[in-house]
């Protein structure tokens, strides 16, 4: 079976890095070049005993600034358990180091250009949340590895992964071009995994939770929406819920992405910007695409568009059905389900309506599994590709029911639930699963998003709460700023961090110079001055109530004027993405 090393050393030496593979019997060592940035495999005989030693536990990848390359190595890891005997790990801390000693040859400018790169590579390396393994495959379910051939099983980790959900697929290209490096090529997946040993009947069974979010059309919440021309959907994210008990094992496949055709819904400094429909003639192609891609990994698609059917996102949900029906085919089965309206008033137990109107498609898709024996009993045919807006807060509560229906089934077929048994009833696992599925919500919140989930409280208890409307609208507020004022910078590191952008070895200026337009700073400094002229003729009255009046009216009117000013040009007031053209955006 494919494996890549477990343990490395790092040697460092001012011409060289050794990383010497440390698990037992092994002598490879992976020496990179500082000065050619050359990779060559040698032995543990040709480390200096003057290298400056330290453990690492894996290779990120390396990548290329302004002032030359990194290389960026795993510090520390910390265990998330164990899937079918393999340890997963849970990447904790990264070290980015320069290949070259000093960055003299650089002018001040691009000294803090070269800074301004790292620290993007280094906000994404602090999003939590990225795993690896190194004896085992995370990127594929379990139903795909084990409908592969012995040819697949021999490839490297790195060859036999599925690229969607290899985060630093761009970062181990060089270590990729070269087959005898490939043990050191840990492919890390972005996401949310849980592993918690569970007990029902006095049965103890494993219970885990994966989410694999794909690296293609990543970014975040406004600046990402819809698809790319090669119909990769933004926000698009596998989740499989897998069961191990004696022997057998399950697993349920679920997916989430944003609406599947060209849309944006550009940040503005309003609370919620007007999503608007691309016009484009060949819209249909990446809608396509998409499902045509769909179809093929997943087999037959429901599609649970949990949108509002009326206001901004009513056009949505009427183009999403009409490019379904327009695709005419028999595979694709379509559901509005119009969550906030259905759940007004507190009336969340009206989510059994969408529930209850799928049990005969989800029975028809089933799920995958295998006996105790290892005889494969049952095959999944088909997912459900739940959306809302984002794909993060409605779209996670109806996964997390879903799942729990097939989970139903699961357990009983196992032996674990007696008939008659359900899984509400079972108070200790409720709350297992309740909480790893908030967190699940969480995790892929925070980084699309910037913050945590909204709707978790109904998650975690079962209830909406006014205390989780409270922090519905905590969070909401805390959106709206990151949302308007440092997203464009969390864009950029996210496409500096996967390739969507390279730095050029030129010594040309890069896009981190594009100065801000003459209203950035203008218009905000007459509103505050105007806003406080206007607090200060209330405080400090003049000879007359006239006087003070026509003060306060001019001075308001200014700010007002001003502060309609800056709503109008809002687009320029928001921290916009600078490394990647609008029109790869779209």
């Amino acid at each position: 079976m494919a494996t890549a090393y477990e343990r490395y050393n790092l040697h460092t030496t001012p011409e060289k890095f050794f990383i010497e593979a440390c698990d037992e019997g092994a002598d490879a060592v992976l020496a990179i070049d500082r000065v050619s940035n050359e990779m060559t495999l040698t032995g543990k005989k040709d480390v200096p005993p003057s290298a400056v030693t330290k453990p690492i536990c894996g290779i990120m990848g390396t990548i290329r600034l302004v002032a030359g390359m990194y290389l960026i190595v795993i510090t520390r890891k910390r265990n998330v358990g164990s899937l079918l005997g393999h340890a997963v790990w849970k990447a904790v801390d990264f070290d980015v180091i320069s290949y070259k000693k000093t960055v003299l040859h650089l002018s001040e400018i691009q000294s803090q250009e070269n800074k301004t790169f790292l620290s993007m590579i280094n906000n994404m390396l602090t999003t939590d949340g990225f795993y690896f393994c190194t004896d085992y495959d995370l990127t594929h379910t379990l139903q795909r590895l084990a409908n592969t051939s012995p040819d697949f099983q021999e490839m490297s980790l790195l060859e036999r992964a599925d690229q969607r959900f290899v985060w630093n697929g761009n970062l181990l290209r060089e270590l990729a071009a070269q087959p005898e490096l490939h043990k050191f090529a840990l492919p890390v997946v972005h996401g949310f995994i849980v592993m918690k040993p569970c007990r029902i009947n006095g049965k103890i069974f494993e219970w885990i939770l994966i989410s694999r979010r794909s690296c293609f059309r990543a970014g975040v919440r406004y600046y990402v929406r819809g698809i790319d021309s090669e119909g990769h959907a933004a926000n698009f994210v596998e989740t499989e819920q897998i069961v191990l008990y004696e022997g057998a094992k399950a697993s349920f496949i679920q997916t989430r992405g944003s609406m599947p055709f060209y849309w944006s819904q550009r940040p503005n400094l309003k609370y919620k910007p007007k999503p608007i429909i691309s016009k484009a003639t060949n819209r249909m192609d990446g809608f396509q695409r998409h499902f045509d891609s769909q179809l093929l990994i997943y087999g037959k698609q429901t599609i649970l568009n949990l949108v509002n059917q009326k206001g901004s996102e009513k056009p949505l949900e009427q183009a999403f059905a009409n490019m379904v029906s327009g695709m005419n085919n028999g595979m694709l089965n379509y559901i509005a389900f119009d969550f906030h309206k259905e759940c007004s008033h507190m009336r969340w137990d009206r989510l059994q309506i969408l529930v209850n109107a799928v049990t005969e498609t989800q029975d028809e898709y089933s799920y995958f599994m295998v006996s105790s024996e290892g005889k494969t009993v049952a095959q999944q045919r088909g997912v459900f590709r739940s959306n809302c807006m984002d794909c993060l807060d409605r779209t996670n509560v109806i996964q997390s029911l879903l799942a729990r229906c097939s989970l139903q089934s699961q357990l009983q077929r196992m032996g674990v639930l007696n008939v008659g048994q359900q899984i509400e009833e079972q108070a200790e696992f409720e709350k297992i699963y309740k909480n790893a599925w908030a967190d699940n919500a969480n995790a892929c919140a925070v980084q699309y998003a910037g913050t945590g989930a909204l709707k978790t409280d109904f998650t975690r208890t079962g209830k909406r709460t006014r205390l989780g409307l409270l922090m519905d609208g905590w969070n909401s507020m805390i959106r709206y700023y990151k949302n308007n004022f440092s997203d464009g910078f969390r864009q950029d590191s996210i496409d500096l961090f996967l390739g969507n952008f390279a730095v050029e070895e030129s010594d040309g200026p890069t896009p981190l110079r594009v100065q801000k337009d003459w209203k950035f700073l203008t218009l905000p400094i007459i509103m505050l001055v105007a806003f406080s002229m206007c607090i200060v003729c209330l405080l400090m009255a003049g000879d007359t109530w006239t006087e003070t009046l026509a003060y306060v009216m001019f001075w308001g009117a200014a700010s007002a004027i001003t502060a309609t000013s800056i709503l109008f040009n809002g687009a320029d007031f928001v921290d916009a993405p600078k490394l990647v053209h609008k029109e790869k955006m779209d």
